[in-house]
C-alpha cells in the first residue's frame, strides 16, 4: 500500500512539472510575439514616407529605410528624434517610450511629412 502512495505522488509531481514546462513555453511564445510586434517599418521612396501615418504601441521601435535614390532625413517637428542624412538603403531607428503623436519631416525636402501615433 505504501508503494502505491509513493507511485501516485511521483505521478502527481511529474504532471505538475509538465504543467510548469508548458506554462513556461507559453510565456516564452508570448514574449516572442510581443518582441515581434514591437517593431515597425516606414519606407522612404519617391519623395514620400510610406505609410504616411503609422500607429504603434509604447515601446515600439520604428525603422525608416531610404529606398529612394537621393538622400533624405527623418526629423521630429518636436525635436524628439533626428536622423543623419540617409543615403539609399540606409536606415534610422527610434524607440518610442511615451504615448503621443510625433509628426516628422525630411529636412532636405520639408514637404515630405509623416506621423507616428504611439498608444
Amino acid at each position: 500500500m505504501k508503494r502505491s502512495v509513493f507511485v501516485a505522488s511521483l505521478l502527481v509531481t511529474a504532471v505538475m512539472g509538465l504543467g510548469g514546462i508548458v506554462a513556461g513555453q507559453k510565456s516564452f511564445v508570448a514574449r516572442a510575439q510581443q518582441k515581434q510586434a514591437s517593431s515597425a517599418e516606414v519606407k522612404i521612396d519617391n519623395f514620400s514616407f510610406g505609410p504616411v501615418a503609422i500607429t504603434v504601441s509604447v515601446g515600439t521601435t520604428v525603422t525608416w529605410i531610404n529606398r529612394d535614390d537621393i538622400p533624405h532625413t527623418v526629423v521630429s517637428t518636436d525635436k524628439v528624434f533626428k536622423s543623419k542624412v540617409l543615403d539609399t538603403d540606409e536606415k534610422f531607428s527610434y524607440t518610442f517610450t511615451k504615448a503621443g503623436e510625433y509628426p516628422y519631416f525630411c529636412s532636405i525636402h520639408p514637404k515630405m511629412t509623416g506621423k507616428v501615433v504611439v498608444q
